[in-house]
């Protein structure tokens, strides 16, 4: 035989005995062949295992799992001769609903005659009980236990979040552990620990016949895979604070946000309006969430929580940060005098202040408008011809204390605020001189146009905060140059959060103390002589400074942030009223009310919390609404007739006092 063809033969025959050889091996050593050959016989059932539950700091339930159940439906156990009006009585629904929920279930994007898809959700024990005596004639549907979330509690619904059934982006974010009918965690705790909180999916290998029914465990069992129980987690709120804040921001808008300055630790997050987590569950969920959603009248949004999403102008609080860059860039020291004995006027821009031409501390004491405006025009004319220089190294600094940048926490969601630099006034100063119609090629030089630049020493201008960001960089002031990431969670199944981002140390551009120190004297004396004075408390000590800032949609938003006791610091709080007026007069008493609360453990001064409890700032909001109606062209005036305007009226009021009605009866209860 040829030598050529005798080559060939025998390469073919080394090539068919390694196929064989691979076959057997599949065969006899490995499940995959015989896995995917008894792929129409071999089944997965899914064990889903309960959630975590989530405690507070002390140990108080906030959400648990109760026992639910819901149906399943697997098309290929269809029997031709299936009792369509007997299954019907059975689980209590309509012959047409039960067509219903079969032609959605087949439009559903993951359907497969195979695959079990869910047919009716949210059954209680007893309906369980009943059905599961029953349900063995008809094959095609089974009971699958699903637990469910219980809120024992009746508030913090943006802090603790929801759960729902996933949708395409979350099985596509985690194809391998979510299948159609699961449930995730959608927004708060709930989603950003999803999961440690899920836990791990059981897994059984179920035989089945040529007509999909079972006959017992595949390798008894030996592929099977326990289910784990979700990991419990303790959170770093005090929900004893947390209530009684949310009881404090009722028919208000804004928030109020607490750390313990030592290690980072959220000790209140609250934002108004608040969110009952009941809604989250229920055979009225999903239009419960359309609702919270889409509630914007008065600008309510009680999905958006402005403790950690709203960036709000920090007013006169950022006059703490103003003075440490200030001081830091070497621009000015404790001693400087600005003349603002008349007030503060520059280039045809003028801004009236409290107090004369003093020094820092009696300056921080009265909240001079003047002298921190003057303090921050130092920042921008450090580099004589450059001054984006200058506001990009004030940047910086600011950046370290966690303002105008993301914090990088265990929070769902967040805003990074703005601090603006100097790049931000070069394409603001091009666009406008583009607009009048200049050919001016060079920015760089734009110290004749400082408008809105001119007032973010104060607090105004372009700076934006988040109440958590307030209060974070108070915490560094607290500290004397340095601060731990906030952070939620304290630990998870009894063990301290292992997460590193929350046991590093941040440290400020700002490390010298004496400007510290001398920032900490002029807090004093706000509280001591200045315009925190009224609130001061005969138990602990406290630094603070107010701020009152202006919004162009109305009265101006109350802010007001403190430091108790003075000398070693436990809580640091942020509280912000929209449209509600002085800082000192109704941000203030939150404030000053959650760190009695925290550091006494009892509620002295009753008045300041009755005084907040009791107040609505809905009046303003609804005149805003108004008036932003009117604005848009899309009010229209009440008819002349005194009958039907009456009658409107009666209407509207209505609306508003019910809702009223039902925020303070959600929180009487609670307090009970």
């Amino acid at each position: 035989m040829n030598t050529k063809y005798l080559k060939i033969i025998l390469a073919l025959s080394v090539l068919a005995l390694i196929f064989i050889a691979r076959l057997s091996y599949l065969q006899l050593f490995t499940d995959r062949y015989a896995l995917n050959a008894a792929n129409t016989s071999i089944k997965i059932e899914y064990v889903i295992p309960p959630r975590g539950v989530i405690f507070d700091r002390n140990g108080k339930i906030l959400v648990g799992n109760q026992p639910a159940f819901e149906i399943s439906y697997t098309a290929a156990l269809l029997k031709p001769d299936f009792d369509t009006l007997g299954f019907c009585k059975l689980i209590n629904i309509s012959k047409q609903d039960f067509i219903k929920t079969m032609n959605e279930i087949k439009k559903e994007k993951y359907y497969s005659k195979l695959t079990p898809m869910t047919f009716m959700k949210n059954l209680s024990r007893e309906e369980m009980a009943r059905i599961q005596e029953l349900i063995f004639k008809y094959p095609a549907f089974n009971i699958v236990p699903r637990p469910q979330r219980q809120y024992e509690i009746n508030t913090s619904g943006n802090l603790l979040g929801y759960t729902n059934q996933v949708n395409d982006s979350d099985i596509k974010k985690d194809s391998l552990y979510y299948l159609p009918g699961d449930i995730v965690g959608k927004s708060g705790v709930e989603k950003s620990y999803e999961k440690e909180l899920r836990g791990e999916k059981g897994m059984r290998y179920i035989q089945k016949d040529i007509r999909q029914r079972s006959i017992g465990s595949y390798k008894n069992g030996e592929l099977d895979k326990e289910v784990v129980t979700g990991k419990d987690l303790t959170l770093t709120i005090d929900y004893d604070l947390q209530r009684m804040a949310e009881e404090m921001l009722v028919n208000k808008h804004g928030a109020i946000v607490a750390l313990d300055p030592n290690n980072g630790e959220i000790l209140t997050m609250a934002t108004g309006p608040d969110i009952d987590p009941n809604l989250f569950t229920g055979a009225n969920k999903s239009r419960n969430l359309y609702k919270l959603a889409n509630d914007t009248i008065f600008e309510n949004k009680p999905t958006f929580d402005r403790s950690v999403q709203a960036a709000y102008p920090p007013g006169s609080t950022f006059k703490l940060l103003t003075a440490l860059s200030a001081m830091q860039m070497g621009v000015m020291d404790e001693n400087t005098i600005f003349p603002c004995g008349r007030g503060f006027f520059y280039r045809g821009k003028s801004i009236r202040g409290h107090g004369g031409a003093d020094p820092l501390i009696p300056s921080i004491q009265v909240s001079s408008n003047c002298y921190f405006t003057y303090a921050y025009l130092a920042i921008i004319k450090k580099y004589p011809g450059n001054p984006s220089r200058g506001v990009n190294e004030w940047k910086k600094i600011m950046n370290s204390f966690g303002v105008g940048e993301f914090l990088n926490n265990d929070l769902a969601v967040g805003a990074k605020g703005r601090i603006p630099s100097g790049e931000f006034y070069e394409k603001r100063m091009k666009s406008i001189y583009k607009a009048s119609g200049s050919k001016r090629t060079d920015f760089k030089n734009w110290d004749e146009m400082p408008t809105g630049a001119l007032y973010n020493g104060m607090g105004q201008g372009d700076v934006l905060l988040t109440p958590l960001q307030m209060a974070n960089f108070v915490a560094a002031i607290a500290n004397k140059g340095w601060y731990y990431t906030p952070h939620i969670v304290k630990s998870i199944d009894g063990k301290p959060n292992p997460d590193p981002r929350f046991s590093k140390k941040h440290f400020t551009m700002v490390q010298n103390p004496h400007f510290y120190n001398v920032v900490l004297k002029g807090m004093e004396a706000v509280m001591l002589r200045g315009t925190g004075a009224g609130l001061k408390s005969k138990d602990f000590t406290q630094l603070a400074k107010t701020g009152t800032a202006q919004v162009p949609q109305g009265k101006d938003n109350s802010i007001f942030v403190l430091i108790a006791p003075a000398d070693k610091p436990k809580i640091v709080v942020a509280a912000v009223m929209e449209h509600a007026g002085f800082g000192a007069t109704w941000a203030g008493p939150a404030a000053t009310v959650i760190a009695e609360k925290y550091i006494t453990g009892e509620l002295k001064r009753d008045y300041l919390y009755k005084k907040m409890i009791s107040s609505s700032f809905m009046g303003e909001y609804k005149r805003q609404y108004v008036a932003d109606m009117k604005r848009k062209g899309w009010y229209k005036e009440p008819p002349k007739d005194s009958a039907q305007m009456k009658k409107i009226k009666d209407s509207l009021q209505a609306i508003l006092d019910k809702k009223l009605k039902k925020d303070s009866t959600k929180f009487k209860n609670t307090k009970k």
